[in-house]
């Protein structure tokens, strides 16, 4: 059995340079970096393999919102992702802050990617 429940995820953009823009230096806080490029997409990761990839929209139609919560190593690096995601000019959704409704030790912050996706940094660890 594997040690973990997902390898890769994947997100279709509508202006990848516009995504590129804004991933990489917000996933740079969380100490992830474009790992792989293929044409129109690019792959993320922190330990040498993608396990973020964000690649042009080609195919259907419309947009379909989707939350993605990167894992933080401390509320630090979540204050760090939120200056980041807004001097890339997302959207704020939520600034840090504890989300005690999900756990006492949940810290959050919340903004939209270019193409309107709920983006997150999570840190689950206590103070």
């Amino acid at each position: 059995m594997p040690d973990q429940l997902l390898d890769h995820l994947s997100i279709r953009c509508s202006d990848i340079a516009a995504s590129r823009s804004f991933y990489d230096p917000v996933l740079g806080v969380l100490g992830a970096k474009p790992i792989m490029e293929f044409g129109a997409a690019a792959g993320y990761g922190v330990s040498g393999k993608p396990e973020f990839w964000i690649e042009e929209q080609r195919t259907g139609e419309g947009f379909r919102e989707s939350h993605i919560a990167f894992a933080a190593g401390s509320r630090d690096v979540v204050d760090a992702f939120f200056r980041a995601a807004v001097d890339a000019g997302a959207e704020v959704l939520h600034e840090p802050r504890l989300w005690p409704e999900y756990h006492p030790a949940y810290y959050g912050a919340f903004v939209r990617d270019p193409d309107g996706n709920n983006v997150e940094a999570v840190c689950h660890a206590p103070g």
